[in-house]
């Protein structure tokens, strides 16, 4: 997959409009700790979301400044807004771009599309007509090229949420322009998954390093080593990294 940011700042803005425990694995394809059971659950309620924070601070104490400052953890807590297409292809759009740009972009391609991002009439459109919204030449071949996987039914979106993480991203990441860093902000804010241990955010390992007073920068094969620290419920420790930075204004 190519066009993708990997080692940036996080911007839940694209997947925040977002309950998934079970037993867990080590997922062989890229280290991260993932569920075994594809069936969704219920969301996460306050007071659970509030027992999940305590068990956290209790794992690692370095966390206790940052989550008695910080709003409560959103992530599993709402459903998604928007479909798992429209997601993923703003994703796309937002990419090594400003959340300015994005919005800019992503408003021009809904007009050309009819109003929305939706895989038949993104696959209907010729690459010629994206020409002049703003998207670079790659972005509109992995827009086109995952409207048409939807459309002849290879991607089928509406059992992607049932699947287990390590399942998505295999299925996902195999698409142009959707690397492992979209995929985990994919299951994180979209799909609510507190699983996800994304190592290869820069802003999770500058939370880290902040928290817990390193004098060195740690490595995303570093931080891996704790996953299991937190296991059921990394997501929550990342998000909790990201509040550490101050996050950007989309979390607020």
């Amino acid at each position: 997959a190519t066009g993708e940011g990997k080692t940036s700042w996080v911007n839940p803005r694209h997947f925040s409009d977002l309950r998934w425990r079970s037993s867990s694995r080590v997922n062989a394809f890229n280290g991260c700790i993932y569920s075994y059971y594809p069936a969704p659950m219920a969301l996460i309620q306050e007071s659970e979301m509030r027992l999940i924070t305590k068990k956290l601070v209790k794992a690692d104490p370095a966390f206790a400044s940052v989550v008695k400052r910080s709003d409560l953890c959103i992530i599993g807590r709402k459903r998604p807004a928007r479909s798992h297409f429209e997601t993923l292809i703003e994703s796309i759009i937002s990419q090594m771009i400003s959340t300015k740009a994005a919005d800019t972009i992503s408003q021009r391609v809904k007009d050309l599309a009819g109003g929305r991002l939706e895989a038949e009439s993104l696959h209907k459109l010729k690459a010629e007509k994206f020409n002049g919204t703003g998207l670079t030449r790659a972005k509109t071949q992995a827009i086109k090229e995952l409207a048409e996987a939807a459309v002849i039914g290879e991607l089928n979106l509406k059992t992607l949420g049932r699947k287990s993480s390590a399942d998505i991203e295999k299925e996902l990441i195999q698409y142009r322009g959707i690397g492992r860093w979209t995929v985990e902000m994919f299951l994180m804010f979209h799909l609510g998954r507190l699983d996800v241990w994304p190592v290869g955010d820069l802003g999770v390992r500058r939370g880290w390093e902040r928290m817990h007073k390193m004098k060195k920068e740690i490595t995303p094969k570093e931080l891996d080593s704790f996953s299991e620290l937190f296991d059921g419920y990394q997501s929550v420790a990342a998000w909790y990294c990201w509040k550490e930075m101050d996050g950007p204004a989309d979390f607020k």
